[in-house]
């Protein structure tokens, strides 16, 4: 009899076997998925007036790739969307703790307007938003998809780490505010480092999705990866359009990935001294064990009994 665990029982032979043949039949139909797709690149392509021009994985296609030029101009088109993007998270960070302190005020005059601006930023389209920031405010390219990505990304974040601090357990701001720390103070030293590094797969979720959005500023005309991918398609012809794309894909998840692999970095750096911080503060009272980050433990007065 196979032993139950928690969620199910352990499978046994006849489970086990069916599963292997499905995880075969699963890769072979992938494969012969793949298959498909790479041999329909290569047949080549038959216009409707009867022209046929080469597959998209014929070396014409792809001698473009040789000009120095071409990788300078996608070079700097990547480069507009990483400085774009990096502006944007680090404006996105700040307000959206600026929206975590307004939101959870105590006074309702700064707690429900703070609500209703950010519901109707969440609600506002990016690419509208970057199209009305450069008409009204005249700011330039640049700075219209970057302010459009910090005020609905903030908003993103706010809320975020809103639920974050939601989740926290009420003795953690009961003991901060006993040691005589502020409400701000004790938001800001207790619960917010708490809530961030328990949101942060979530934050690093959304700013994959800020990268992605920079490729939204050919609306106001700015040079991003994608915009520069377009235009040098339409300079050397529309037989390279899908060598520039994939070009263009690579990138983007080249510069993906190393967000999500600085992200996984940070959120082990923070669960480590996490913990160190919890095994330095235990035993400690005060704004000191409040400020080193760990868990806060109130000493009793000498000659009280501990129950």
């Amino acid at each position: 009899m196979s032993q139950a665990t928690v969620l199910y029982d352990a499978p046994g032979p006849k489970a086990r076997t069916r599963s292997r043949i499905i995880s075969v039949l699963g890769v072979l139909a992938l494969a012969a998925l793949l298959g498909w797709v790479v041999w329909r690149l290569i047949q080549p392509q038959v216009a409707v007036n009867g022209n046929e021009t080469p597959g998209m994985l014929d070396p014409s296609r792809w001698d473009v790739l040789a000009y120095s030029e071409v990788w300078q101009y996608i070079g700097r088109g990547a480069w507009n969307t990483i400085r774009a993007a990096a502006v944007a998270m680090v404006g996105a960070m700040l307000l959206g703790m600026l929206f975590v302190f307004g939101r959870l005020a105590d006074s309702a005059l700064v707690r429900v307007p703070v609500a209703v601006i950010l519901e109707f930023f969440r609600g506002m389209p990016v690419l509208l938003m970057m199209l009305f920031i450069l008409l009204v405010a005249s700011t330039g390219a640049f700075w219209a998809v970057v302010i459009a990505l910090i005020i609905y990304n903030g908003a993103i974040v706010g809320e975020a780490l809103r639920a974050g601090i939601l989740a926290l357990n009420k003795g953690q701001r009961e003991a901060g505010l006993s040691i005589g720390l502020t409400p701000v103070r004790t938001r800001l030293l207790i619960e917010f480092p708490q809530a961030f590094t328990q949101m942060l797969p979530i934050l690093v979720a959304q700013m994959v999705v800020l990268l992605k959005d920079t490729s939204l500023g050919y609306i106001v005309a700015y040079s991003e990866l994608a915009k520069t991918v377009k235009d040098a398609s339409t300079f050397y012809g529309n037989r390279y359009l899908f060598t520039f794309w994939v070009v263009a894909v690579v990138i983007y998840l080249a510069i993906n990935l190393t967000v999500s692999w600085f992200g996984r970095r940070m959120a082990r750096f923070a669960a480590a001294r996490g913990g160190r911080g919890a095994g330095a503060t235990k035993g400690l009272a005060g704004p000191a064990a409040a400020e080193a980050g760990g868990e806060i433990a109130i000493t009793p007065p000498p000659g009280s009994s501990a129950r």
